[in-house]
């Protein structure tokens, strides 16, 4: 996919320093293996720097710009190369933590509740995003070569203090800087990290006065989402992913938010999620629940969305019991209603911000209200994306007899495409 055109006859090469041409020459060697950046458009960036009298061009330098490149537009990589979710996959843990390489695209999400000792109550979200450029090549001669892009999401919704926090990073994977580790259950951006030390999952992240220091403890096995794993997103086979969560785990830890810090506890949640395929056409968002609920059980939905407003079929769930067990559910099964909406003054998107939920066979009838309003996240870097991530409050009945419990809900496409990246 060619994402930056040719341009016109380059200008002469300015001058460089020993470092900077250097670097031009293994710029010019990614350039003869990735044919869509134009040779023009890297002699422009070299020239505008040294215009503006910039110290010379850097290894960094020239990195960053690739990756901005080639991040410049959707499908960086094809599909082709990659594997395809396919049904029957054998999960293995702890191995199955880790990275999954010979998958396009991978995520590794952790949300929960936490409360402070002196009772404040707050969201957390941390999500890894890994998306391959391309296929790794374990012959590469240089260190540099660009195969896969890192990014991290970190938001905190402070209920008491009617704020949401939101911070982002990116890496490219090379020379250690980023990456996800294959069977080990670690993955990192410089000192963003999220790791599996023996049972307990450490995350770590901090940036501009927003930090985050947790250790999680999980309460229950990991539940295997659709079909052993297999979660369809349409009817076709390629639309799909192989996806589980622990959808408990204890959670303690240190939180800093401006020049507060707390002593948090609390209860988390963990999604991991790898695939090639992306969404299905005519698809353009999905809505998502992980419900944690006061009887010990716990409920993943989500509803995929088409342009014309229908819900596709593949949309569906599953409930896990308070041993662990997990049901999976059909769009059939369940009912969600959105019963209320707020408009972003930020992007002008109006997004559903409340809901009523039921489950007739367990019997559920669950109202959920996000604890604050604005906990939109506008992402830059690398893919602008702009979606609702936030935290809910759960009010309602099973059977009759009542319960609360609390949440996390993702609305995605609502302010517009997801730009080719899942």
């Amino acid at each position: 996919m060619e994402l930056v055109k040719a341009g016109p006859k380059a200008p002469p090469l300015p001058a460089l320093s020993r470092v900077g041409r250097g670097v031009w020459e293994e710029g010019r060697e990614h350039l003869r293996k990735t044919p869509w950046l134009s040779p023009h458009t890297i002699l422009s960036f070299i020239k505008i720097i040294r215009v503006r009298g910039h110290r010379p061009l850097t290894l960094i330098t020239l990195s960053l710009f690739l990756i901005i490149l080639q991040l410049a537009g959707p499908g960086v990589a094809g599909g082709g190369e990659f594997q395809p979710a396919r049904p029957g996959r054998v999960f293995q843990f702890p191995r199955d933590h880790g990275a999954h390489p010979e998958f396009k695209t991978e995520w590794w999400y952790y949300v929960g509740h936490l409360k402070s000792d002196q009772g404040e109550s707050f969201g957390y979200q941390l999500t890894f995003f890994r998306a391959a450029v391309k296929k790794l090549d374990p012959q590469a001669r240089s260190a540099w070569a660009l195969h896969t892009i890192y990014f991290a999401h970190l938001a905190i919704t402070d209920v008491n203090g009617r704020t949401f926090w939101f911070r982002e990073k990116a890496g490219r994977g090379a020379l250690g800087l980023s990456g996800a580790e294959v069977g080990k259950g670690k993955v990192w951006i410089d000192s963003w990290q999220a790791e599996l030390k023996g049972k307990d999952f450490l995350l770590e992240a901090q940036d501009e006065g927003l930090a985050l220091k947790l250790v999680l403890t999980p309460r229950k096995p990991p539940a295997l989402h659709g079909e052993g794993g297999f979660s369809r997103k349409a009817a076709g086979q390629d639309a799909a992913s192989h996806y589980y969560s622990i959808s408990r785990l204890s959670t303690v830890g240190d939180l800093t938010l401006g020049e507060r810090n707390f002593k948090v506890s609390g209860t988390s949640w963990m999604d991991h999620e790898f695939f090639t395929g992306s969404l299905a056409p005519g698809q353009v968002g999905w809505d998502w629940f992980a419900l944690q609920l006061g009887d010990g059980a716990e409920i993943m939905l989500y509803l995929l969305r088409h342009q014309d407003g229908r819900l596709d079929a593949a949309s569906s769930g599953t409930l896990i019991d308070p041993q662990g067990k997990a049901r999976h559910l059909n769009l059939s099964d369940f009912m969600i209603k959105p019963t209320g909406a707020w408009k972003s003054p930020h992007s002008g998107t109006t997004y559903p911000a409340a809901w009523e939920i039921t489950i007739p066979g367990p019997g559920y009838h669950l109202t959920l209200t996000p604890t604050l309003p604005d906990q939109e996240i506008r992402a830059q870097n690398p893919a602008r994306i702009t979606y609702w991530e936030g935290q809910v409050n759960i009010q309602g009945y099973k059977n009759r007899q009542p319960i609360t419990g609390q949440g996390y809900t993702e609305l995605t496409g609502y302010a517009g495409g997801l730009e080719g990246w899942f």
